[in-house]
């Protein structure tokens, strides 16, 4: 793992099993269409074992679904944002303007 990876924590035992029994699958059938042992698909169910990412996929597209990552939506504070906003409105201000530079200009290119 390095400095750019994000790591969220999700309980895959439940995930898995849930997904499993709304789908109203054995663990063998299950076990079957993802190509992984049944007593591994037990392991994992039980969380006495942690499934890969690419398990866990193969697991939960043996049942038809998928699994997709995306952010959670932040939720704003609406006052820390008005007060952020004031603070940048503020620097803003404050901001020393001088007179605006003249474009460069520069002579013409010799003829080809």
């Amino acid at each position: 793992m390095n400095g750019s990876d994000i790591v969220i924590s999700v309980d895959a035992a439940v995930l898995l099993r849930v997904a499993r029994r709304e789908a109203g699958l054995t663990q063998a059938e299950v076990a079957r269409r993802a190509g992984i042992p049944q007593p591994v698909l037990s392991m994992y169910e039980r969380g006495t074992r942690e499934p890969s990412v690419a398990a866990a996929n193969r697991i939960l597209a043996g049942l038809g679904k998928t699994l997709t990552a995306r952010p959670a939506p932040r939720r704003l504070d609406d006052h820390a944002a008005a007060v952020q906003l004031e603070a940048v409105l503020g620097l803003a201000d404050a901001m020393p303007f001088g007179p605006r530079r003249q474009a460069l200009e520069f002579p013409p290119l010799p003829p080809a």
